[in-house]
């Protein structure tokens, strides 16, 4: 499905001789319907790695293949409808405050030119299988860290990606809510969805048991079915 291929990220400094190696040869596949957790300390290239699959940033050297397409290659013009197969959740949630739940999801289907009956059924739907059903008339300011982030969850969702990117979902949780957001992502991952989760959290890696990416200083230094947060 993608194919990260020798990839190398540089960001130039004033001096060459300082630049910095964000990324140095990575290579690895995911799979469909997989769930990677990708770890590592600060600074040793997640964030980098999630940039470059949703096309913010160029690899310097390297390729990645998403479906077979060298995704550095394409247009400009082509690069919102490459990154509706993409879904991605945050740590700060970037919700619109001004709209409740329902509207907060809705916006994304608007956007995309959607029927107004096709949102309202869609909406319904992705808003009981995140638990939030009940929930659809209150704004952000009335919900809970952990309802923000199933929202979060559900307005990434709604446009039916095949992968979903969460970027330290749990980071802003108490552990109830942390157990709460893990499992939702591990019932999305089993009904089809790719699950790519960078985080720090040992907790949440050790406890899913799926295959672990460990970075270190922009090197792929571990890469284990069923593995473990070792740092």
């Amino acid at each position: 499905m993608i194919n990260f291929e020798h990839i190398t990220k540089i960001y130039p400094n004033h001096s060459e001789e300082n630049n910095t190696i964000a990324l140095n040869e990575v290579s690895f596949e995911i799979k469909e319907k997989e769930f990677i957790s990708i770890v590592g300390k600060s600074g040793a290239g997640k964030t980098t790695l999630l940039k470059l699959l949703l096309v913010e940033e160029a690899p310097t050297h390297g390729a990645i293949f998403f479906d077979g397409e060298d995704i550095s290659k394409i247009r400009t013009s082509h690069l919102c409808q490459f990154r509706r197969r993409i879904g991605s959740i945050f740590q700060d949630y970037k919700l619109i405050s001004s709209k409740n739940v329902y509207e907060n999801i809705a916006y994304v289907m608007e956007i995309m030119g959607i029927e107004d009956e096709q949102i309202k059924y869609d909406v319904s739907h992705v808003l009981e299988i995140v638990g939030l059903a009940h929930r659809a008339s209150n704004f952000p300011a009335e919900l809970s860290g952990g309802e923000k982030q199933r929202l979060a969850i559900a307005r990434a969702l709604i446009h039916r990606p095949q992968i979903i990117i969460a970027d330290e979902p749990t980071g802003n949780l108490d552990p109830y809510h942390t157990k709460d957001i893990t499992n939702l992502l591990l019932r999305i991952n089993e009904l089809g969805t790719t699950i790519i989760l960078a985080t720090h959290h040992k907790e949440i890696v050790n406890s899913i048991k799926k295959r672990v990416i460990t970075l270190e200083e922009g090197r792929l230094v571990r890469d284990e079915e069923q593995g473990r947060f070792i740092l």
